[in-house]
């Protein structure tokens, strides 16, 4: 990977887009050591911020489209990358963003295989779950997906059954993707620093999925419903959307919370519910 030199852009941190810029050089560095960039690869950076990533990233001769919501951030960035021809920037907001717009139809000569995007990102609290939520919408195109993200969300993520974090955002996320909690990052690697303990994390999504297939959007649907409201019991929850003898029938408590259900057990009430429908 070439050493390219960091640009230092002048730019006040706005808190209304939760910007906290990473500036330790030694995580910058772990982060692009885990994400691996190769020159016939195609990256996507959210939120590229002042250019710290970017520049680690480039460095390695890959494609590198990077969207900015900041307009302030965008002559900064320009300035310093621009001329290399494998960058581009779009001034946007990610979710609203069409990621299967920067697809390459044609297949690379040393796979002969259209290349799928490598998303990377440091997102803000504000927007991180509906981003997952639409990348995973995109798993298809996407190879992998290396986030920072609050400490928290990345143990939403990665939480198992019967745990407080397990719920709507690590079902489908692990439904799509592994999830790989890589390290944490402390407050004082960003500037301004956060009030709050930051991590890495990689979604890789599934080659050869490990769980039965289902309706994706009937899925999504009945995680909703069942984790509408934590503390109650799946017969309240679930009680507009499936009987109580009919998850009885499943070998499922109706009186359990959701947070007490394995994966497999949501996409069997799913697959229940589809067969009921398809009748």
């Amino acid at each position: 990977m070439t050493d390219m030199p960091r640009p230092q852009l002048q730019h006040r941190a706005r808190k209304r887009f939760g910007q906290n810029f990473l500036h330790d050089a030694t995580v910058i560095d772990r982060i692009a050591a885990a994400v691996q960039p190769r020159p016939e690869q195609h990256l996507v950076e959210i939120g590229p911020g002042q250019g710290a990533l970017t520049a680690a990233l480039i460095g390695s001769g890959c494609t590198l489209d990077v969207i900015e919501l900041d307009r302030d951030l965008v002559p900064g960035l320009l300035a310093a990358f621009c001329l290399n021809p494998r960058f581009k920037l779009h001034q946007a907001d990610a979710l609203d963003f069409d990621f299967a717009s920067l697809l390459n139809p044609q297949p690379t000569q040393t796979t002969g295989n259209t290349p799928r995007l490598r998303v990377v990102g440091n997102l803000p609290y504000n927007i991180s779950t509906p981003l997952i939520f639409k990348l995973l919408e995109n798993c298809a195109i996407i190879q992998d997906m290396h986030f920072m993200l609050q400490l928290e969300v990345v143990e939403r993520l990665a939480a198992e059954p019967g745990s407080k974090d397990w719920g709507r955002l690590g079902i489908m996320t692990q439904y799509h993707c592994r999830v790989d909690h890589l390290f944490d990052v402390p407050p004082e690697a960003f500037q301004p620093a956060p009030k709050v303990q930051s991590a890495i994390v990689r979604l890789t999504p599934w080659a050869n999925s490990p769980w039965p297939p289902c309706d994706e959007r009937q899925l999504r649907a009945l995680v909703k419903a069942a984790f509408a409201q934590r503390r109650k019991t799946l017969r309240n929850n679930l009680k507009a959307i499936i009987p109580s003898t009919q998850l009885e029938a499943l070998g499922i408590d109706p009186g359990a919370r959701a947070e007490t259900l394995q994966l497999t057990q949501f996409i069997e009430i799913t697959n229940a519910l589809h067969a009921e429908n398809a009748v």
